[in-house]
């Protein structure tokens, strides 16, 4: 059955989405925009973070969209016996919003999810937003997934190997492919960030934006950018994100003498104002899921230049077409000499750029969207038989 099909045949869904928090991310960002498209349908949704405080929303939802908090219900702690009431006031919640079909992101999350929700007949649909090999969650976690995840009516992956992996970890699990969809033009939020008040006119700049973790990379940017700058004098490079790292980056920077060509502003709710002020983009990421950065910087008309890191970089970037893809195995000397190929050739550059839009059209919020569709109707329509 075709997904339009599968939508008509259903006046309203009840959805119930469960995300660990609605702070900024990549799983946050992929909710509020599934939340949004499907309140837009004339969907019920209710957006339920489990592992957050109650805290502001980063993301713009929709009006209709309801959004709750466990921590609303049942105080968090760390121990065995809170843990359980944790799970049990979530249990609590899907009965009284009867879903027809439940969604989570994220590992811990998902097996949470499917625990509270055993015996209850409802459609769970899980998706992981990381590529999991990579990012360890620890043998339990592990365990819990392996035994859990064949329960799930879909297991959402985001790449090809990532779903390979999915098959051979979770056998008997069914297992299918959505990548994120890009936004554009992206929402404004707070905080706002102004390029102009931090970057003269004439500097060109360098942006990579995430949170500051190791998983990012970005102490190895800061080598690769100290290999070239004295080679580039016009360029700056401009790292947006916060998190644990900022401290360590900030020493590193100082040590290599960055301290007047990087900057560290912080999180950016404009980040189009910053992609539209950038010359070209980098992705200096140890692992990934599908970086939605990438996505929203070549939606920009941006070239890139990225680690081939598992997974993402090489589902988004065609390489020598609209940007550049290097081997993830190379140090930071290769991944300087990719960025300078394209720092010293404006034609280049302008050649990637023009092809780089073309993610609006590969990675539509419309094309994505009836994929989505498509998993979560036939769990509900499963559930219904």
């Amino acid at each position: 059955m075709k997904s339009q099909d599968l939508i008509s045949s259903k006046k309203q869904m009840r959805i119930l989405l469960a995300v660990s928090s609605m702070q900024s991310g990549g799983a946050e960002r992929t909710a509020a925009l599934l939340a949004n498209h499907w309140v837009g349908q004339g969907h019920h949704v209710t957006i339920f973070t489990t592992f957050s405080r109650r805290e502001e929303c980063a993301y713009r939802l929709d009006k209709r969209v309801d959004l709750e908090h466990l921590a609303s219900r049942v105080r968090g702690s760390s121990s065995p016996w809170a843990k359980m009431r944790r799970l049990w006031a979530f249990r609590q919640a899907v009965i009284e919003y009867d879903p027809d079909v439940i969604l989570s992101l994220m590992t811990q999350v998902n097996v949470a999810v499917l625990a509270a929700c055993w015996g209850l007949n409802r459609p769970v649909v899980v998706s992981e937003r990381i590529f999991p090999p990579l990012h360890n969650v620890g043998w339990a976690w592990n365990f819990a997934r392996r035994l859990l995840y064949p329960r799930a009516k879909w297991v959402v992956m985001q790449t090809e190997k990532g779903a390979q992996w999915a098959r051979a970890a979770c056998p008997g699990a069914q297992v299918c492919v959505i990548p994120n969809a890009v936004i554009f033009p992206l929402p404004r939020n707070e905080p706002v960030l102004d390029p102009a008040e931090m970057l003269p006119r004439h500097r060109r700049v360098l942006l990579a934006v995430g949170r500051l973790d190791p998983q990012k990379g970005f102490d190895r940017l800061l080598e690769a950018f100290a290999l070239i700058s004295a080679d580039a004098p016009d360029w700056d490079l401009v790292i947006l994100g916060e998190g644990e790292e900022r401290r360590a980056l900030e020493m590193k920077r100082a040590s290599l003498g960055l301290d007047d060509r990087v900057i560290l502003p912080g999180v950016a709710g404009n980040l189009a104002d910053w992609y539209e002020r950038a010359d070209l983009f980098v992705l200096s990421s140890r692992y990934e899921g599908f970086p939605n950065v990438l996505l929203e910087a070549m939606s920009h008309g941006l070239p890139a230049v990225s680690f081939d890191c598992d997974t993402g970089p090489s589902s988004i970037i065609r390489h020598g077409m609209d940007g550049i893809l290097v081997p993830p195995g190379a140090g930071e000397s290769e991944f300087a000499e990719a960025l300078e190929t394209l720092i010293n050739d404006e034609a280049m550059r302008r050649q990637f750029g023009d092809k780089a839009c073309e993610v609006k059209m590969r990675f539509s919020v419309k094309q994505i969207m009836r994929m989505w569709e498509e998993v979560m109707m036939v769990g509900c329509v499963r559930n219904k038989q």
